[in-house]
Parts: C-alpha cells; structure tokens; sequence
C-alpha cells in the first residue's frame, strides 16, 4: 500500500446549472479528466438549499426536482487541485461553492497471485 498526503475538493453545483449549454457538474468532470486529475465523482442530493434559493430543492416536490443539489468530488494534491478550482473560478460565471480539504490517499495495488 502506498499512503500519501492529497486534497479533496468538494464542488457544490445545482443539477439545473448549465456551462456552454450542458451540465455543469459534466463540464467540471470532463475538465479534471482532461487535466489527468487522479479521480472525480458526482453525487446528487436528494434535498438541499443554498444562499441564493428560495426554497428548499427536493426530490418530493415534482416541480422543483429538476434543480436538485450535485455535489462533485475530485483528489489530487493540493498544487493541482488548486490550480483546477482557479481554472474553474474563471471559466463560470455560475454560483458555485467550494470547500478543500487535506487528506491522506491510500493507493491499493492489486497483488500478484
């Protein structure tokens, strides 16, 4: 096993939020991956709000279902991970919240049989 020190950040989009007319939350991913980040997954909330709503979005009230909230994470070190969030931050004019932390990545190699 190899352990190492890495950052995790936490990008918080609504599912209703578009960049060039597709998803956010797809164009974030598609970014990492094209900038060979080590991994990124989207998770979609069944219920959640945020400074600039109204109410709160969930999965229960049909109409407002479509906005629900997407959290994206994606792990690197912090050197990359930062200059992926500034890309980001001045390629989207949407709302988005971001939250970075320190994490120790711990790589499991399949082993021989």
């Amino acid at each position: 096993m190899r352990i190492e020190q890495g950052c995790l950040l936490r990008i918080y989009v609504g599912e209703g939020d578009k960049h060039a007319g597709r998803p956010l939350y797809e164009w974030i991913v598609t970014q990492a991956h094209a900038r060979q980040l080590a991994g990124a997954t989207v998770y979609r909330g069944l219920m959640g709000f945020g400074p600039h709503t109204r109410v709160i979005h969930t999965f229960k009230i049909e109409r407002l279902a479509e906005d629900l909230p997407i959290t994206i994470e994606i792990i690197d070190s912090r050197d990359k991970v930062e200059q992926f969030l500034t890309f980001i931050e001045q390629q989207t004019t949407s709302n988005l919240f971001a939250t970075m932390q320190t994490i120790e990545i711990r790589s499991i190699q399949e082993r021989p049989r």
